[in-house]
């Protein structure tokens, strides 16, 4: 018995990572870019150093890959989604108000959440479902940038909202996607389809971006972005671990919610910030606290039930 509710916690420790790596990654990502490395080629690093975990993954299985049709079928469309979601999300902040389309992307975990209880039964106790609530209202506080913002509306009317609603729906269905190939297949097989998944869109990643505008080939720029999209990689195999072990209804709110209150933490720490935006942010991370706590008792709850 004892050795049973110690495996069941795995979850915590996946999901605690993902949030650190994640959180560390969403504080620093504005460096190299800021640089002069373009984000669309900041996807394209990202795409490769998801290489270096897929192959460690497979490593811990004695390279041993799940090559069913329904396995590479799942394996590609949650990193199908995952990915083409961040290349359009690059388009709809060309078009759109950061400050509206963050919170929105954001929200993606109630998609993960009521396909997850709908399709595969998942289950929460009454202080999960405060959790669930809390972290949705946490990742909504956390995202939300001033129309100060530097990404405002770019003149192109009401298109963004679809791109933005199309974001939100395609992230939200792959976490639906992890946890449902999890259930039948390796965890590191997910991953390794998530990588390869992730290569196959760095053409489209390269056609977007602007070469005639001057890009930072240097320590500063591209230099950077390699140990800095290296903790989104690693992050994701460890999310999707996260996944295998625990509830997608748990966990997908739980990591949307508690990693940007560790970017905003940072942020604080390192950048300047607009004064009159800090209580929003510190009752976000408020939120993320009580909804992180109140997941996990319900968690561990659950299992020792």
């Amino acid at each position: 018995m004892k050795h049973y509710v110690g495996k069941s916690r795995i979850w915590i420790g996946f999901a605690a990572v993902t949030t650190m790596l994640w959180g560390t990654w969403g504080a620093l990502i504005e460096i190299p870019e800021k640089a002069g490395f373009p984000p669309p080629l900041g996807y394209a690093v990202w795409a490769v150093t998801m290489v270096p975990p897929a192959v460690v993954a497979l490593g811990i299985t004695d390279w041993n890959l799940d090559c069913d049709i329904y396995s590479v079928c799942m394996g590609m469309a949650a990193g199908g989604l995952g990915a083409g979601g961040q290349l359009i999300l690059f388009e709809v902040l060309r078009l759109g108000p950061a400050y509206i389309v963050f919170p929105i992307v954001s929200l993606s975990p109630v998609v993960t959440v009521l396909l997850s209880a709908w399709l595969i039964g998942e289950r929460a106790g009454p202080k999960g479902w405060v959790g669930v609530a809390s972290a949705l209202v946490a990742i909504v506080l956390l995202s939300t940038e001033g129309p100060s913002s530097d990404a405002t509306a770019a003149g192109g009317g009401i298109a963004w909202l679809g791109l933005a609603l199309l974001v939100f729906s395609a992230w939200g269905i792959q976490g639906y996607i992890i946890k449902r190939a999890n259930r039948t297949m390796r965890a590191e097989s997910v991953f390794f389809y998530m990588a390869a998944s992730a290569l196959l869109l760095v053409p489209i990643a390269i056609a977007m971006t602007d070469f005639s505008q001057k890009i930072n080939w240097g320590l500063r720029g591209a230099g950077l972005a390699v140990p800095i999209q290296l903790l989104n990689a690693v992050g994701a195999l460890c999310v999707v671990y996260a996944y295998r072990y625990g509830r997608a209804i748990i966990v997908s709110p739980m990591t949307s919610a508690a990693a940007p209150m560790i970017t905003v933490m940072l942020s604080l720490y390192i950048y300047s910030t607009d004064p009159l935006d800090i209580p929003v942010k510190l009752t976000g991370i408020a939120m993320a606290i009580t909804a992180a706590f109140l997941m996990v008792i319900d968690g561990e709850g659950e299992r020792r039930g």
